[in-house]
Parts: structure tokens; C-alpha cells; sequence
């Protein structure tokens, strides 16, 4: 049988409505002595909340809905562990769904979350399908519905397009290829967008993946003297692909990558990278979920310098 708050409230020698005090952090204050002691009895019974039961009477679950493409990509797997742990911070307990790319799946994952009528939802945006109706909380990281005019929480892709493409002329590139997604989409197609500005080159084009960028690469007739890249994934596709042709990195070939993701520093050579800020955008993305203020703007990113550009391994900051 289910431990019950009556269960601790005996144990404890108090009455329930204090339990319920301590257990739900409020709405009235315990003494200390008295909160040690109920939290010391429900720890002996093997007390269990019932967000259920709780929910019903508060009207907040406790819980935040986050909908990723793809926890695989080291990329959306930092930026979600630095989302949970903000969430954590504040309270929250996550859920994680992911949506794989697809539209269908990913407003399947929204109607789930709304169902269990979480206190909020954080989606990194794929598809074409609209904003969800929803009088719960939505707050969009990295990107968001096409059309919407929602804020997104993401990092300034354009100024770290333009430092990239600056520190690359440092060392002598002219002509800077970009490879970037099949479509110029988000993010991705702000970064195009900055290169345009700042570079003259070929506009490459190839699956997010790294064997989708190994094989676009392979069949180059010419390999570019430099190449920035739109996502980490990619570039370690190029760092593969050039490796089998000898082409040397950053020799032949100097890499510059647009992600920041955890893999890109333990690639031979290292990647020369536009960090994003996973963890100051996860804690903007929370504080403007629980309705707190921000201003809006893009988060600074970082150009993190390693081997591929041509560089002794260092780091600046953008």
C-alpha cells in the first residue's frame, strides 16, 4: 500500500497540513526542528509525491515538456543537459522527447506534453508546421516556426560568421567556402547569409551528418583552401573525408566549424569553432519560461581557435 501524508504526519507527530507544508515547499512556513523531523519520516516510509494528486490541487505539475531533434547530436545533446540542469535549478523536472527532423512526430511530442499538462514547454524547432495553440507557456531555443514572431533564444550566428571569416583572412584566405544544409533554413541560414556579406566562395550543400559531408567532399573535383561549415557534424565529416584523400588539415585545408558541440575538441586536428553558448542559453531560455524579463538580443558566441585553422592551439573570445 502507498505511503500516504498521513503515514508521515504520525511518524513525524504532526498533523498533515504541516506535511503538506513541507512536502509542497509552502504555502506557509515550518519550523525548521519541525521540517527535519517530517523530512526525516518520509524518508524512513518511503514517502512518494503523487504529481498527479498534486497537480489537481496547485495547478502546476512541476514538469517542462523539451522537444529536440535528435539527443544523438552531440550538438542538441549539450545544448538539452545545459536546458535540464537549468530547469533543475529552478525547481523543474524535464521531459525530453525528441522529434527525429519530423514535423508529425514533433507536434506529437507538443499534444503528448500538453495532455500531461506540463507547467511549460522549450522546442528546438524543426519543420514547417506552425506555433502550437497552446495557453501554456512555449519558449523556442535555436530556432523557431517559420512565420513566427515569437522570441527565440539562440547565439549571434552573424558576428560569429564574421569573426570566423575575419580570422581566416588572418591567414591569408581570399576565397572561403562555406558547406551548409541542404536548405537555408534557422540558424544555418543566417550563417549563409553572414558569409555571403563577409566572403566570396562556393556555397556547398549537404545532409546535416557526417557521412553526408564526407561523401559531398569526396566527390569534389577541387578541394577549397578553406572551408567554414555549418555545423560540427559536418566538419568531422570533412576532417574524415580529407584524411582518406590526403588532403592535410589545416596544411591543404583550413576548417573553421559553427557549432561548439563537445566533439569538436577531440578531432584530429582539433576544430577551430564558433561556440555557441549552450549554457547561458538554456538559462535565458528558463528565465523567460517562469516569465522573467530579457531583452531579446542574440547571445555573444565564442571563437574558440584551435589546430584546423592553422592556428597553435589557443583560444579568443568574439
Amino acid at each position: 500500500m502507498a505511503v500516504t501524508m498521513a503515514d508521515v504526519a504520525r511518524r513525524a507527530g504532526t498533523s498533515v497540513a504541516v506535511v503538506s507544508y513541507v512536502l509542497n515547499n509552502g504555502p506557509r512556513p515550518v519550523a525548521e526542528a519541525t521540517r527535519a523531523r517530517v523530512l526525516a519520516a518520509a524518508a524512513e516510509l518511503g514517502y512518494r509525491r503523487n504529481r498527479v494528486a498534486a497537480a489537481l490541487r496547485s495547478g502546476s505539475t512541476g514538469l517542462v515538456g523539451l522537444v529536440l531533434p535528435d539527443t544523438v547530436n552531440p550538438y542538441f545533446a549539450a545544448l538539452g543537459r545545459q536546458i535540464e540542469q537549468a530547469l533543475a535549478d529552478a525547481g523543474k523536472l524535464t521531459v525530453i522527447a525528441n522529434s527525429g527532423y519530423d514535423s508529425a512526430r514533433q507536434s506529437a511530442a507538443v499534444d503528448g506534453f500538453l495532455a500531461a499538462r506540463v507547467d511549460g514547454l522549450i522546442i528546438v524547432w524543426t519543420g514547417d508546421s506552425t506555433d502550437p495553440a497552446a495557453e501554456t507557456p512555449v519558449v523556442y531555443v535555436h530556432n523557431r516556426p517559420p512565420g513566427s514572431t515569437a522570441t527565440v533564444i539562440a547565439g549571434d550566428n552573424r558576428a560569429g560568421v564574421a569573426e570566423a571569416v575575419a580570422h581566416l583572412r588572418e591567414h591569408g584566405h581570399e576565397r572561403i567556402d562555406f558547406l551548409a544544409g541542404e536548405t537555408d533554413d534557422g540558424p544555418v541560414g543566417e550563417r549563409v547569409a553572414a558569409w555571403r556579406a563577409a566572403a566570396q566562395g562556393r556555397l556547398l550543400r549537404s545532409a546535416y551528418s557526417r557521412a553526408a559531408a564526407a561523401e559531398l567532399m569526396r566527390g569534389l573535383t577541387k578541394w577549397p583552401a578553406a572551408l567554414l561549415v555549418a555545423t560540427d557534424e559536418q566538419a568531422i565529416g570533412v576532417l574524415s573525408a580529407a584524411d582518406a584523400a590526403g588532403v592535410a588539415v589545416p596544411g591543404d585545408l583550413a576548417v573553421v566549424s559553427c557549432d561548439g558541440s563537445p566533439d569538436s575538441e577531440f578531432t584530429v586536428p582539433p576544430l577551430t569553432v564558433v561556440a555557441q553558448p549552450f549554457a547561458e542559453m538554456a538559462q535565458q531560455a528558463v528565465r523567460l519560461l517562469l516569465a522573467e524579463p530579457r531583452d531579446g538580443s542574440p547571445i555573444a558566441v565564442r571563437l574558440t581557435v584551435r589546430r584546423s585553422c592553422g592556428c597553435p592551439h589557443r583560444t579568443t573570445v568574439a
